[in-house]
């Protein structure tokens, strides 16, 4: 019998951020999974639902669309999702607050967890949360959560194979993420200031090239 070949998986990719049309087409074109927005005042990357359902409108289908939101109240998610349509809300709350969100909402959720020790590593995901997001816990002088452009110690996540979906964030660009991926063995990638060629405006060549080279790892599926 003639060995058939073993299915492999590609990296997933979120491009985080989108602000303007450019940076949009180019995660249609070159394949991103999905792409976020962000609805949080005092990112460099905040937009309005109508600046996201107008970026969100020049491509019908294509990437997931995902709302990203600090310790959001229900009214500002209600008026969020009632000015554009999203596939995910990805959320800085707490387990509690996550779980809550998503029987509220009925629209999957994502949930940061920082880490900074192996030990910070979870080993179960909360009720009603359909991903995790691994990223750096920020330094003390942050004025917003998030992977603040750090890198995370990436040896940290050697032989940590959870059984739920996560996604890498934090310090990742396009010369770094092959490695990244290699290492942590991580299933899917979050990148924004790292395919940026000023705050909030995306590179297109960048974002091709991370996507690329995200990709350039194949597991066994």
């Amino acid at each position: 019998m003639t060995p058939q070949p073993v299915p492999t998986a590609h990296t997933g990719v979120k491009i985080c951020g989108l602000t303007e049309g450019a940076g949009f087409d180019a995660c249609v074109e070159h394949g991103a999974d999905w792409v976020g927005f962000v609805f949080f005042d005092r990112s460099p990357r905040c937009v309005t639902p109508a600046q996201a359902r107008s970026l969100s409108a020049r491509h019908a289908g294509g990437p997931a669309r995902v709302g990203l939101f600090v310790h959001p109240g229900d009214e500002t998610l209600a008026r969020v999702l009632d000015g554009v349509s999203l596939d995910v809300l990805q959320i800085y709350a707490s387990f509690e607050r996550a779980s809550d969100v998503s029987s509220r909402f009925g629209v999957p959720v994502w949930l940061s967890q920082p880490v900074s020790a192996r030990t910070d590593l979870p080993s179960a995901c909360p009720a009603g949360v359909e991903r995790l997001l691994i990223e750096p816990k920020p330094p003390a002088s942050a004025t917003r959560p998030g992977g603040n452009a750090q890198q995370l110690d990436w040896s940290l996540m050697q032989g940590w194979k959870p059984s739920f979906p996560w996604m890498l964030a934090g310090g990742l660009n396009p010369e770094n993420v092959g490695q990244a991926v290699t290492i942590t063995g991580a299933p899917a990638v979050d990148v924004s200031s790292g395919v940026e060629s000023a705050p909030g405006i995306k590179s297109p060549e960048a974002i091709a090239r991370f996507i690329r080279n995200a990709r350039s790892v194949t597991f066994s599926a």
